[in-house]
């Protein structure tokens, strides 16, 4: 009988997969206490046990024209990590979203006898569902977040479960606005305004100018608005900090690292990138206007091969299957037309009231076990101890 501790193989490619790993640990750890894990993870995963080879930064790349230029480095770090883990003999390798990377390493493992797993599925129900079949492939069981998804994979035969959406969890039980700025010690009364750029570097780089004016502009219009802007990390805080330095408006912004969820129960309105924060917003029930812009030629490429299968972009609009939340996207992402859209939010209160109603059933769609039910679905896949 093999009396060695289970050796557990993650991969983590950016700050929300960082905290989906983590969880995912500590539910783990619960049924098997004494498991060994290591990979490619954040400063949460490492919190959480992990010996991390590689920072999830590493990974952190987005766009068509991003991945490409940062290829040659990606293709030889994956190169030495999958060295590294057939060395390593995991029982069970789970990919954490970073589908670009991932299902690579997922590929060569499971071609050398190692269960894979991946967690959080690539948006095929938005580009090319054709690529659930390859993701089979690759993976012995696909988790996804959304519930939608294993309908999209049963089509092609692949072994996917819903598990749930992890932020659901967080979000079940939502503190009064006067709590949440209570502890960010922002004003009781008045109102505030929460811009979120993006987690990514490049994200942040490519839209936190056209933010932070359009932030100042809803603050000349408002009297007494507060601006406040939660960031991912301390890089992230160190270049949204040196974009406010740039037009000297340090003063007009209170920015904190780690606290978004506070920020959003604090706000009456958000600004927000396309992606996690989006339904992050949604499922505290702030109504919010989503913004967003890619680099122009990953768009060109995008709309000429016909790409994106969805007509929205934001998770509240897709998960809903409607038009809720106002999404400025490509050329409309300006300062103008973001903070036109944004006033219009602020001096509209019957249309926030409905838009929050609208947000509020949301929720309810994301539950399925979060965590615990990705744990289980990881243990059918382990050797019996």
């Amino acid at each position: 009988m093999d009396t060695r501790p289970l050796r557990i193989a993650l991969i983590a490619g950016e700050t929300s997969g960082d905290q989906i790993g983590a969880d995912l640990m500590a539910a783990l750890k619960q049924r098997y206490p004494r498991a060994q894990f290591a990979g490619i993870g954040g400063h949460r995963m490492r919190r959480a046990g992990c010996d991390t080879w590689h920072d999830a930064s590493e990974l952190a790349v987005m766009g068509l024209v991003e991945v490409l230029r940062h290829l040659p480095r990606l293709l030889k770090l994956r190169g030495a990590v999958v060295k590294r883990l057939r060395d390593w003999k995991p029982d069970v390798f789970i990919g954490i979203d970073a589908p670009d990377f991932n299902l690579g390493v997922e590929r060569k493992l499971k071609g050398a006898g190692i269960r894979t797993v991946h967690y959080v599925s690539p948006s095929i129900w938005a580009w090319r569902p054709g690529r659930a079949k390859k993701i089979g492939a690759s993976a012995d069981r696909v988790l996804c977040l959304f519930p939608m998804e294993p309908p999209i994979y049963a089509r092609y035969g692949v072994d996917a479960r819903f598990v749930g959406h992890p932020l659901a969890e967080r979000f079940e039980n939502r503190p009064a606005q006067a709590d949440a700025r209570a502890a960010l010690e922002l004003p009781l009364k008045g109102r505030v305004l929460a811009i979120l750029p993006g987690s990514r570097l490049g994200e942040i780089e490519r839209l936190g100018e056209t933010f932070v004016l359009a932030a100042l502009q809803c603050a000349n219009a408002i009297s007494g608005l507060k601006l406040i802007a939660p960031m991912a990390d301390s890089e992230c805080a160190k270049t949204f900090d040196a974009i406010l330095a740039r037009h000297r408006v340090r003063g007009q912004f209170l920015t904190v690292e780690g606290r978004a969820h506070e920020a959003l129960w604090a706000a009456d309105v958000v600004l927000t990138a396309s992606g996690t924060a989006a339904l992050e917003a949604g499922l505290a029930e702030t109504p919010m206007v989503v913004a967003h812009r890619i680099h122009s030629l990953s768009y060109r490429i995008v709309r000429l091969f016909g790409l994106l299968k969805s007509k929205h972009v934001s998770l509240p609009n897709i998960l809903l299957n409607q038009s809720v939340v106002p999404e400025l996207l490509q050329d409309d992402c300006t300062v103008e037309k973001i903070t036109d859209a944004l006033l219009a939010l602020f001096r509209d209160e019957a249309r926030m009231e409905a838009m929050q109603t609208q947000l509020s059933t949301l929720l309810p769609l994301l539950g399925g076990g979060g965590a615990d039910a990705a744990a289980e679905a990881v243990a059918d896949l382990l050797p019996k101890r």
